[in-house]
């Protein structure tokens, strides 16, 4: 068993169920999906752009790993890819590479780039993953006008992983983003059948817009006992406005269950 395998018993995983994907649950055209996520008390992701930071507690971070080996695929945001160098895979005892033959258990990446800004190498972390058999290459959402070079294809593609080029929607603002009903219509064509959603912010404040909230199947939020102060990346959409110009919330969850959960406290809903 490697040495950084997370248990998580049995007695800890009776709450998640009825927030998990299921056999009956799954749609003709689309995944499974699911908003998870570790939040400050003033609802931070993290202390600054690209600042790596630790919230959640050793119980939580080992329920964050169970929880991916319930779902197909785990999808970030190209900051977060920038930032972390993550893994992106499972370490739950038990899953391929840790206790079993194979990629059982092991999600598959998604990577959402538009602009194939992610310069990955042959040592970045995901792909040292892949060559250890502890987990899958990724798929990477590219825009259709964003090439990437030959060499990066090549590099890709030689450990399992691919470019999915789609087509990109340009905002008032100049701001390019993926149509998130096309992105995940894509996954369900390429038989991932559930995709848990990690971040970062702007991958979640863009889900939770009222034209893809409807997208979230489940909620699941664990809330650390801290407070990381003003300038942090924070999960707040944008203001929703009424038909008199008012402010109305953007987004409210129903069917809501607090677990307290070590230190920390893990909240599930649904939009």
């Amino acid at each position: 068993m490697p040495r950084d395998a997370l248990s998580f018993p049995n007695s800890s995983r009776t709450f998640l169920e009825p927030h998990l994907p299921k056999n009956d649950q799954l749609k003709p055209n689309l995944p499974f999906t699911t908003l998870t996520f570790a939040t400050s008390l003033d609802s931070s992701l993290a202390l600054a752009p690209g600042t790596r930071t630790a919230l959640s507690g050793p119980q939580s971070k080992a329920m964050t790993h169970y929880l991916r080996s319930r779902h197909d695929a785990i999808l970030i945001g190209v900051g977060t890819a920038v930032a972390d160098n993550p893994g992106l895979n499972c370490r739950i005892e038990g899953v391929g590479g840790y206790g079993s033959e194979g990629l059982t258990g092991q999600p598959r990446p998604i990577v959402v780039d538009p602009s194939v800004r992610w310069e990955f190498t042959e040592e970045s972390k995901i792909l040292e993953l892949v060559r250890e058999g502890k987990g899958q290459a990724p798929f990477i959402i590219s825009s259709n006008d964003s090439t990437p070079s030959a060499s990066k294809k090549e590099l890709l593609e030689r450990h399992g992983g691919k470019f999915i080029p789609l087509d990109v929607m340009v905002t008032e603002s100049g701001e390019r983003r993926i149509d998130w009903t096309v992105l995940l219509e894509c996954l369900k064509q390429e038989g991932l059948q559930s995709v848990m959603i990690e971040g970062g912010g702007a991958i979640i404040n863009s889900l939770l817009e009222p034209a893809y909230a409807h997208l979230i199947d489940s909620v699941i939020v664990t809330i650390a006992p801290t407070w990381l102060g003003q300038g942090g990346v924070v999960v707040s959409p944008r203001r929703r406005l009424d038909g008199n110009g008012n402010a109305v919330p953007a987004a409210r969850l129903r069917d809501v269950k607090w677990y307290p959960f070590g230190e920390d406290v893990v909240l599930c809903g649904r939009v």
